[in-house]
């Protein structure tokens, strides 16, 4: 079986880097995915598929039923396909034509690869024991989350899966080898929006003003300890400022108002919550220690991402099968987040790992208008996915 699904992932290796080239050239942002949908739409129609579009606005979804009991068990394989706000500087021939929008975050690379992974899937669908839903959501870069968007818009009603999969690139990890984690893996994230009030006047004059940029710098220095006084040492928990702007200062006018935004990440749900109460508390605290006045608004965020032991201890033996098990590695804690977190509260899942880099080259990080593929990541990427769905399913049907 394994080296099948490799001959058949080499064998449309060309095939799936044009479509990956194809949706870097045409990057959409979240919630606007239209084309992306079409494409993605099209090509599961040409396989033979017959794919649901517009859940969740912009997502689809399509199901492939197996030859033995389909409806016995079903696993489902979810990609991601929004772009991001960012002007690309990678000099790829390539390259995104949408100004200012590209695919930073490795989100075409993910899609391809479910493509190519579904292709090869389809010509084993005699031998596969259950169903195969698959899963292209957009949105995950946006709030409130395109998994959320999608489940809220009936992507489940007809069929619950009872396993899903995904995985992310990693630009740090070297083309070949893959990565997972059991458990706790990635943080939840809430957005916070601050709107910092005072009294404008002239720069010459700051006796007569309440300056808010004054009173921004002291809340930024003050919420430092929400982490460093506050956080259990065995609680991971980041906060990040992002972006602090006037409105409608200048060199010689003090403004009426300062906005802010960044963003509280952590794994613990009680001190999730705690964490509002204190970012709250010092904010507002400090601004009227200093005449002025502090609004928060928190954009509740994602969950944490908590893989299943089964599902997750399932990919590792599958990656080790399939690449030798000097690829494959147990990885750390990340404060990144990710909205498949909705998904895994409804189904046991995991979601994993695949390095992208290019031994030799220069790294570059996701989110990064220079973030770079190696292709070849492509073909491996749809060859173990295809492979682990096949897996997962006969494992089950063993099970039971």
């Amino acid at each position: 079986m394994i080296e099948e699904i490799k001959q058949l992932a080499h064998k449309q290796r060309d095939e799936v880097i044009e479509w990956r080239r194809w949706m870097h050239r045409h990057p959409d942002l979240s919630q606007e995915e239209y084309g992306t949908m079409a494409f993605v739409a099209e090509r599961l129609t040409e396989m033979g598929l017959t794919p649901r579009t517009g859940i969740g606005r912009t997502g689809v979804m399509a199901m492939l039923r197996g030859g033995i009991d389909p409806d016995s068990y079903c696993v489902a394989l979810r990609a991601d396909y929004d772009a991001l706000p960012i002007t690309e500087c990678t000099g790829l021939p390539f390259a995104s034509e949408n100004p200012g929008v590209m695919h930073a975050c490795g989100h075409d690379m993910h899609t391809c690869s479910l493509l190519g992974a579904i292709k090869i899937l389809i010509q084993l669908r005699e031998r596969l024991h259950g169903s195969l839903m698959f899963i292209f959501e957009p949105s995950e870069e946006k709030y409130p989350g395109g998994a959320r968007m999608m489940m809220e818009d009936g992507l489940f009603d007809e069929v619950t899966p009872d396993e899903i999969y995904s995985f992310h690139c990693l630009p740090e990890m070297d083309f070949g080898r893959v990565g997972m984690k059991k458990g706790k893996y990635m943080a939840s994230t809430d957005e916070l929006y601050w709107t910092v009030k005072g009294k404008g006047g002239h720069g010459a004059t700051p006796h007569l003003n309440v300056d808010p940029i004054l009173i921004a710098s002291h809340i930024v220095i003050a919420l430092q300890q929400v982490v460093s006084r506050n956080a259990a040492p065995m609680s991971p928990t980041v906060l990040t400022i992002g972006k602090i702007e006037d409105v409608g200062g200048r060199t010689n006018i003090t403004p009426d108002t300062v906005k802010m935004e960044g963003i509280i990440r952590s794994f613990d749900p009680e001190w999730r919550l705690r964490t509002h109460e204190l970012i709250r508390k010092i904010s507002c605290g400090v601004a009227e220690a200093m005449g002025g006045e502090c609004d928060l608004f928190v954009d509740y965020g994602y969950p944490p991402v908590i893989n299943d032991d089964d599902c997750t201890q399932q990919v590792y033996d599958n990656a080790c099968a399939f690449l030798g098990k000097e690829n494959v590695e147990w990885l750390d804690l990340r404060m990144t987040a990710e909205d498949f977190a909705f998904f895994q509260q409804k189904i046991p899942s995991c979601y994993f790992r695949i390095g992208i880099h290019e031994p030799g080259t220069p790294f570059s990080n996701l989110h990064r208008p220079n973030l770079m593929v190696d292709e070849r990541s492509l073909e491996l990427a749809n060859g173990l996915v295809a492979y682990n769905a096949v897996m997962a399913l006969n494992n089950r049907i063993k099970q039971k």
